[in-house]
């Protein structure tokens, strides 16, 4: 399935699936799931980047076990909203994950969304141990949210 406009992806789920957010980064990549309603995401798991076909295993694991629909990537675009070297690695991955796995998938600008979540977790005063340990998955659970809340047919 190709890569879907933002605003289209809810129309291509089923009812009662969930939607899986990802933050791909070069190390790893943070999953979120939201819940069957699409409004609430949580942050999920971190897989740690080896190579495609063992990262592309654990997000099938992921998607089965969870019921996903369709799936949300972080696109780390530049401050001026143009693309950088991450942004075609991320697109790239995009493509890849399409390649194996026939699902609705959408790109959503995550500029900032990192430095966001790890703001909040020195404001809650988690250690450095701690935060390093859930960035990643936060990450993705402030991504998706943010998808769900822009899309949301409430407004």
């Amino acid at each position: 399935m190709p890569l879907c406009n933002p605003s289209e992806l809810r129309e291509r789920l089923p009812p009662g699936v969930r939607l899986l957010g990802l933050d791909v980064g070069t190390k790893t990549i943070g999953m979120a799931l939201s819940d069957t309603r699409l409004r609430i995401a949580s942050p999920l798991d971190t897989i740690h980047r080896t190579k495609f076909k063992d990262d592309m295993a654990a997000l099938n694991a992921a998607i089965d076990k969870h019921g996903v629909g369709g799936l949300v990537v972080g696109l780390p675009l530049r401050l001026d909203g143009d693309d950088g070297p991450r942004t075609q690695s991320v697109r790239q991955f995009a493509k890849n994950v399409l390649a194996a796995r026939d699902l609705p998938l959408a790109l959503w600008d995550e500029r900032m969304s990192t430095l966001a979540v790890e703001r909040g977790m020195i404001a809650a005063d988690l250690t450095r141990k701690r935060r390093a340990e859930i960035i990643d998955r936060a990450a993705a659970a402030y991504i998706l949210q943010g998808f769900l809340d822009a899309t949301s047919p409430r407004g």
